[in-house]
């Protein structure tokens, strides 16, 4: 993978999400609604959570260094979806944000 595409990073995301709308329609007839991918992806979150904890030998978890970075990649993923299913274009988010707090150390 070319790690500084990020438009290739996103189409992948997006395929792999219309993968997963599919088995979503085959198993209930519906997608999932952004509520319940935001959800999908707080879940995720709280998960990570709970392995930087065992990383810090504050949980006990098994394999929890796999999972921790799983997790990470995972969330990155639902930012890109949650960011598509709302129409903001994630790349010029993530450019506001960062110019805005470099903006703050100035």
């Amino acid at each position: 993978m070319d790690q500084n595409n990020f438009d290739d990073i996103i189409k992948r995301s997006l395929a792999i999400r219309e993968q997963y709308h599919e088995l979503e329609r085959q198993h209930h007839g519906t997608v999932w609604t952004l509520e319940e991918d935001a959800l999908a992806y707080l879940t995720d979150a709280g998960l990570v959570g709970r392995n930087i904890m065992s990383h810090q030998k504050r949980w006990l978890k098994k394999d929890s260094a796999a999972e921790l970075e799983h997790k990470l990649g995972e969330n990155i993923w639902w930012l890109i979806v949650l960011a598509d299913r709302t129409g903001i274009d994630i790349k010029e988010a993530l450019e506001q944000f960062l110019t805005k707090t470099e903006n703050l150390f100035k």
